[in-house]
């Protein structure tokens, strides 16, 4: 199981399961977590990237350590909804974790998840060296935390059929 649409994800999760963020970058993997009812985005560590293979293994490590049962990652497609060469990278990213775990992966709109970290992190008087440690993670918990939104309207919405 590769990937999913989020309403695909909505119906085959259980309660109380946890959901990751990711924000993937060329140095570094912004990493969050959801609290067990799915409500909140809470930032963790980075993940400094290696090689893929390093990083594959990092990466399930800290899935089987929360208890992750799927990963929600951002997509950096363009201003104007085209899809350049960090598009790719992560779709490739994603192809190949799925040969190495049956956690799902969903995509989801990243387009000014990083700017809206860094204003929070100027909000919170965070130092621009300390801002640099944590924009990816903060990145990533803007990413997870729309998903979140998404995930709680779904299931109050009644189904159409």
């Amino acid at each position: 199981m590769a990937t999913l649409t989020l309403e695909e994800l909505a119906e085959t999760l259980g309660p109380r399961q946890p959901i990751a963020g990711l924000d993937l970058g060329t140095k570094t993997i912004g990493l969050s977590v959801s609290d067990l009812g799915r409500r909140l985005a809470t930032p963790r560590p980075v993940l400094k990237r290696v090689k893929f293979t390093q990083d594959a293994e990092l990466l399930l490590a800290f899935a089987a350590k929360e208890k992750v049962v799927a990963f929600v990652i951002g997509l950096p497609v363009n201003m104007d909804g085209s899809a350049g060469p960090r598009v790719q990278a992560t779709r490739a990213f994603v192809r190949s974790m799925s040969e190495k775990t049956d956690i799902p992966f969903v995509y989801w709109d990243e387009r000014l998840s990083t700017v809206a970290a860094e204003r929070t992190l100027i909000e919170m008087d965070v130092s621009r060296k300390k801002r640099a440690e944590r924009i990816d993670s903060a990145a990533a918990s803007f990413i997870l935390q729309g998903a979140l939104d998404r995930l709680s309207s779904l299931a109050r919405t009644p189904d159409d059929d």
